[in-house]
């Protein structure tokens, strides 16, 4: 089977996050993709098949006879889709032969743009697989789920010899929780990969340091025609405190190493407001400093409007991985050949963003991020090549055969 045919399965399985429901996994749905893939693991000779009581999916490969003493090699996908769009129902449009020109999204009245997507005129000639504008499309993250199952079905109906291989899918890595629960004991590998990336051929040993702030604001709030010396409108205190930070340090001025302050969510009346942001800088020092700076600006607005009129609440969400990468550099010099072996020129960039990789290689499990061949993930726009996912699956399988060689 290919990889693009058990995407498109996976795709129509709704298994969105919840930030908000405290439970592991973070939405019952997600169990629903989770059997299906125990089952289907099961089916193609995996040995040690378990879904977790957390929602996680593991399976261990029996190496090759005489390729015992090779590296044990992970490999690492998530199950869920971002809860930022719609995920049900999926309805996905394939488009044959791509020509270089808009593509209409169903009837939502969407175009997918070579004029908003420049990246589209490489892709002329494959068979893109698209969203219908109503939803997103799930390649973040099916599709690397679906090139690690074909992987697993090649080596076995190939006859490619193979080093022990484990699997894993996880559940709720768009909310930052992907590696909560993650059993790296019993995952049992030397060195992992997750494939959660972007165009083939992607190679990501670099991520954001990452924490998430909240402000909430307390104000005082009495009738408007006798407030004159009295009201403390929180939501105006909000925004003054928003006015503090650098204009130009948000997400739609940064790129490359730069980090940001993001505003994500503000409530506000006259009485409380609240302020979410997320913070992101690759350079430790940095982002050590962008925490500061918030902590300044709310001992400024407790100083100005009075002591208590702010609370700020800062959380680190995981750290970069290239520390951990470092020492095992053969990481990605080997990714780098195996997309060479491909056919693809390997690109090495820095995320900006994480992956459940950060924070395992944290957690004793060496583990950079490869490419699926997805884009514009996360919304209605999002979309994929066949070929795309074939060149990455290739990648996968040409990895093990040089971990074997180890």
């Amino acid at each position: 089977m290919k990889a693009y045919q058990r995407f498109l399965t996976y795709a129509k399985v709704p298994t969105s996050s919840s930030p908000t429901s405290g439970t592991h996994p973070s939405t019952d749905k997600q169990w629903t993709l989770a059997r299906q893939l125990t089952q289907e693991l099961t089916a193609l000779g995996a040995q040690r098949v378990r879904l977790c009581e957390h929602g996680y999916v593991y399976a261990d490969i029996t190496p090759t006879k005489g390729y015992e003493e090779a590296p044990k090699l992970g490999f690492i996908a998530h199950m869920d889709t971002s809860p930022d769009c719609a995920d049900t129902p999926v309805r996905p449009q394939l488009v044959p032969s791509y020509d270089g020109t808009d593509i209409p999204l169903g009837d939502s009245g969407r175009t997918l743009s070579p004029t908003m997507f420049p990246h589209l005129s490489r892709l002329v000639g494959r068979t893109l697989i698209t969203t219908d504008g109503h939803t997103l499309l799930g390649a973040d993250d099916k599709a690397g789920i679906a090139e690690i199952l074909t992987m697993v079905e090649r080596l076995r109906d190939e006859g490619i010899p193979h080093g022990a291989i484990r699997v894993a899918f996880t559940p709720d890595e768009e909310i930052g929780e992907g590696a909560d629960h993650f059993n790296v004991a019993d995952f049992d590998a030397d060195f992992a990969y997750t494939v959660d990336g972007g165009a083939e051929g992607g190679i990501e040993y670099e991520n954001f340091n990452a924490a998430s702030a909240r402000f909430t604001v307390h104000g005082i709030g009495v009738h408007p025609g006798s407030a004159k010396d009295t009201m403390r409108n929180a939501s105006l205190v909000a925004m003054h405190l928003h006015s503090l930070l650098p204009a130009l340090d948000a997400p739609a001025h940064t790129e490359g190493y730069e980090g940001f302050y993001h505003l994500t969510e503000m409530q506000g009346t006259v009485e409380r407001a609240t302020l979410s942001y997320i913070v992101r800088d690759h350079d430790a020092t940095l982002f050590e400093a962008r925490k500061a700076t918030l902590r300044r600006i709310a001992d400024h607005i407790n100083h100005l409007y009075g002591e208590g009129t702010v609370e700020l609440t800062v959380t680190d969400s995981y750290r970069n991985m290239l520390e951990q990468i470092r020492p095992h550099m053969h990481l990605i010099e080997n990714a780098k050949r195996a997309s060479e072996e491909a056919g693809v020129t390997p690109t090495v960039e820095a995320i900006r963003g994480g992956t459940d990789g950060a924070r395992l290689s944290f957690m004793g499990l060496p583990c950079p991020n490869l490419g699926t061949g997805g884009y514009a993930f996360h919304g209605p726009y999002e979309h994929i090549t066949v070929e795309g996912m074939d060149i990455a699956t290739d990648i996968l399988v040409r990895l093990v055969t040089l971990y074997a060689k180890a």
